[in-house]
């Protein structure tokens, strides 16, 4: 058991003796323990040195060696869900001294990604995709006439999303040769474990016991009702001491629970159940943060860590910034003492999203509904239809999984749920997959609703407010991370819907800000003598604002951090056509392309969307 995160690079002559996969299944199985702790100490010091995701690996450390020792990796497929498991899975495959770049720019995804390794078999962002992927496969092997094997490594409550048993049931029908691993680290489904268990998990994988079961299964489905009978025996002994049932029942041969920390067990058990014919499923106890002692006592404070930084001296304070969720978490429990109609809804994100605290004052007012984006949208409507007032806090990348409940439970009826939309615009180190890039494009489409786009930390807390006293659907978008310090006020107050602000005015060129970037755009604004607005909505637009500036201006410039295609600008651009009002218009964005994981900065640097990059585009348009 570790305790501190280790400084300096651990000594770990077996496992930087491992280049491939072939080299681990090259070693002998007694050597596999002595692994198995160098890959934990380097993966403390690997992700201390980064950051990134941190206890989900830490527990299935045992698992991945199994997983590559007794599969013939990358031919046979092993499928990772909930990407931030597979930080073991890297290691193993190539890329230890690789780790150190681990979602810094230029260096590793914090996901499995299919251009970084032929090992990455699919790429992961959104949780509860990978028995449907490893079904494909192995759909795709049989089609081929390939004997290649498919493994799908689900936990860390991805089995809760209704995606996961969709794909169980479909490959229970197609019975493909597939083998689906659930870890279950106490986020998921069952905490029974123990000797009996491990000695059944063992049985019940044995050949002898399959054919047993096969012998039995062709003797007695001659008789029906012996067949029945004995196939309920088998079924009560198994409900006795393990949730198998249910996947039994979905056509699955379930195995388990068997302990996930057991090395020596969990490869037995694999061998048996590796060549077996039809679809398997395998569920192992694992705990978060294994062998490391704070992430044991703490898995969700160390679902994740931060870069161990330096040491700062006396004379160094750092000014701590509020961040946009704790914005929201605070502004949901002053709403809620004050309204007792308010719920507040999450898909599992309920830290991250800034709601402890509203769980613990207001625990019946609270509702997680697990990893169910589709189910919280619709919950939210159901909700609403009885004359309460849900709040759904959501990732932007979230939310597109619940669009069509979105269409058609919440907006088609004009119910009054307010969304707050976290992580909208770029996510920094979690790259492409968590980027809240397409918001404002698929919510301006949609009839009745509202969208809300504060531009710091006092403008979030009230158009929160403003959008939650809104009847109707409305959606408040803001960034991952901390503002640039304006410190929002204690009262409850609102604006009207869609009246923009004024932040400087000037002449020649107009800058629209749709969002956090007002603090760049005023740079640009007071270098160039150009007019500044806020424009705190996107829909409605505040038309009088817009259309002042037409006569007065020779330039209008859009800034947001959503993408180009049908965003804010769009949104403007359309106005203009519609009213016959002519100018010439600048749209700034994100590009058409997918942007890799870099810090927040960099990649607004890169893309034009700091002050530079802002006024090096109006430069260029008036051709300066």
């Amino acid at each position: 058991m570790y305790e501190e995160i280790p400084q300096n690079r651990p000594s770990t002559p077996l496992l930087d003796s491992i280049e491939s996969t072939s080299d681990l299944r090259a070693l002998d199985e007694r050597q596999l323990i002595i692994l198995a702790d160098e890959l934990r100490h380097y993966l403390l010091y690997s992700v201390g040195q980064t950051g990134g995701h941190f206890g989900a690996g830490l527990g299935v450390v045992e698992l991945t060696i199994a997983l590559h020792f007794l599969y013939d990796t990358p031919y046979d497929r092993v499928v990772w869900d909930v990407g931030h498991q597979a930080y073991p899975h890297k290691i193993l495959t190539g890329r230890r001294d690789a780790m150190l770049s681990m979602r810094q720019e230029g260096g590793l995804s914090g996901f499995p990604k299919r251009s970084e390794s032929e090992y990455d078999t699919f790429g992961v962002g959104h949780s509860s995709t990978s028995i449907g992927a490893a079904q494909g496969m192995a759909m795709a092997a049989r089609l081929k006439g390939e004997c290649r094997r498919a493994v799908a490594v689900i936990g860390d409550g991805a089995m809760t999303a209704g995606m996961a048993f969709e794909a169980l049931a479909h490959a229970a029908h197609t019975k493909e040769n597939m083998m689906v691993v659930l870890n279950d680290n106490n986020m998921s489904i069952s905490k029974n474990v123990g000797g009996l268990a491990n000695y059944f998990a063992k049985v019940w994988s044995s050949k002898t016991y399959i054919a047993l079961r096969e012998g039995s299964r062709k003797v007695l489905s001659k008789i029906p009702q012996a067949w029945e009978l004995a196939r309920k025996t088998e079924e009560h002994v198994k409900g006795m001491i393990s949730p198998g049932t249910l996947f039994e029942e979905l056509g699955f041969n379930y195995v388990g629970p068997l302990d996930g920390h057991d090395l020596p067990s969990l490869i037995s058990t694999m061998r048996n159940m590796r060549d077996l014919e039809g679809p398997q499923l395998l569920h192992i106890i694992t705990k978060k943060g294994k062998g490391f002692g704070p992430a044991e006592r703490d898995p969700i404070g160390y679902h994740a860590l931060t870069k161990i930084e330096p040491k700062r001296t006396l004379s160094e304070p750092k000014v701590k910034k509020l961040k946009f969720q704790d914005i929201f978490g605070q502004w949901l429990c002053d709403s809620a003492a004050q309204d007792q109609k308010l719920v507040a809804i999450t898909p599992a994100m309920s830290e991250g999203s800034g709601m402890l605290k509203f769980a613990d004052q207001f625990p019946d007012r609270f509702f997680d509904v697990a990893i169910a984006e589709q189910h919280a949208v619709t919950l939210a409507a159901g909700l609403a239809c009885e004359s309460l007032k849900p709040v759904v806090a959501i990732y932007s990348t979230f939310l597109q999984r619940g669009y069509d409940q979105l269409i058609h439970d919440v907006a088609i009826q004009d119910l009054d749920v307010t969304f707050a939309i976290d992580r909208a615009g770029l996510v920094g180190e979690d790259g492409a997959t968590h980027a809240g890039a397409y918001d404002l494009s698929y919510l301006r489409c949609i009839p009745n609703m509202v969208i809300a786009v504060p531009s710091d930390e006092a403008e979030t807390r009230l158009l929160l407010e403003s959008a939650y006293q809104y009847q109707g659907p409305a959606a408040v978008r803001y960034p991952r991370g901390a503002g640039t310090g304006v410190s929002p006020g204690e009262q409850l107050e609102i604006v009207p819907v869609g009246r923009a602000r004024t932040v400087r005015e000037g002449s020649d060129v107009a800058i629209l800000c749709f969002g956090t970037l007002l603090a760049e755009c005023l740079d640009v604004a007071n270098s160039l003598n150009a007019t500044l607005i806020d424009m705190r909505w996107v829909k409605p637009l505040d038309a009088a604002a817009i259309e002042a500036l037409i006569g007065t201006h020779e330039l209008l410039v859009t800034v947001e951090v959503n993408a180009i295609a049908g965003g804010a600008g769009s949104a403007v651009s359309e106005h203009l056509n519609q009213q016959g009002m002519p100018i010439d218009l600048l749209q700034l964005g994100l590009p058409d392309r997918y942007e890799d994981h870099a810090p927040q900065a960099v990649q607004l640097q890169k893309l034009g969307l700091d002050s530079q990059g802002i006024r090096a585009a109006i430069d260029a348009r008036l051709k300066r």
